[in-house]
């Protein structure tokens, strides 16, 4: 579903009045810029400053084992998270950087409390002009290796995506998204310039334009 925005992890009723208190980080990171294949998701993670969670890092250096276990301690006890996405259209419509900024803005909107300041990883803040969010904005670079919440913000979406192109991989089984999840690894290519793209693949991207015009 185009624009589709992932869920927000539940809230104990007990942290109710602690939650508008100023001080509250919100980390955001991205996975997905760079396949040919597949949404760009975005996370949003307010950590628990009381509940620390170790391990947390780039989700890059981590092995999916690794990644799929600290998901789960960051969804069962972040304050709040949120994913989201941007589709394959969107991105063909927009860029890919700008549907990037989308999925973040998204994330970023689904989280059930406002926090005073986000961390985004990168070197630069999406737009978030007419979002009616109270709070300051920060570009990182490597920020999910210098900033924990950004970390998580990146094992979450690294861990929804791989779980989307799985998903996506029994629908077509012929490219094998399930193992390079979308990038454009040697067999991956080869399948591509064979048989051409699938729906999900980025038609912007120039090995898949390509790929589509000699397979026409």
């Amino acid at each position: 579903m185009a624009g589709a925005r992932g869920r927000t992890g539940p809230q104990p009723t007990s942290l109710a009045l602690a939650l508008n208190k100023p001080g509250l980080v919100a980390g955001v990171d991205e996975a997905g810029r760079g396949p040919l294949a597949g949404p760009v998701v975005a996370a949003a993670v307010v950590l628990n400053p009381r509940r620390r969670i170790h391990g947390i890092r780039d989700s890059k250096e981590l092995e999916a084992e690794e990644r799929e276990e600290l998901a789960v301690k960051i969804r069962r006890y972040a304050l709040a998270w949120s994913v989201a996405w941007a589709d394959v259209e969107e991105i063909d419509c927009l860029n890919i950087l700008e549907a990037t900024y989308l999925a973040m803005r998204r994330a970023l909107m689904g989280l059930s409390i406002c926090p005073a300041h986000v961390e985004i990883d990168g070197n630069r803040c999406p737009s978030f002009v007419g979002l009616g969010l109270d709070c300051t904005f920060e570009a990182i670079i490597d920020g999910d290796a210098l900033r924990s919440s950004i970390g998580a913000a990146s094992i979450l979406a690294k861990v929804r995506r791989d779980q989307m192109m799985v998903e996506y991989d029994r629908l077509y089984p012929q490219y094998g998204f399930a193992g390079h999840k979308g990038y454009g690894t040697p067999q991956h290519c080869m399948v591509l310039e064979s048989i051409g793209p699938s729906p999900i693949h980025r038609r912007s991207f120039e090995p898949v334009r390509l790929a589509q015009l000699r397979c026409a």
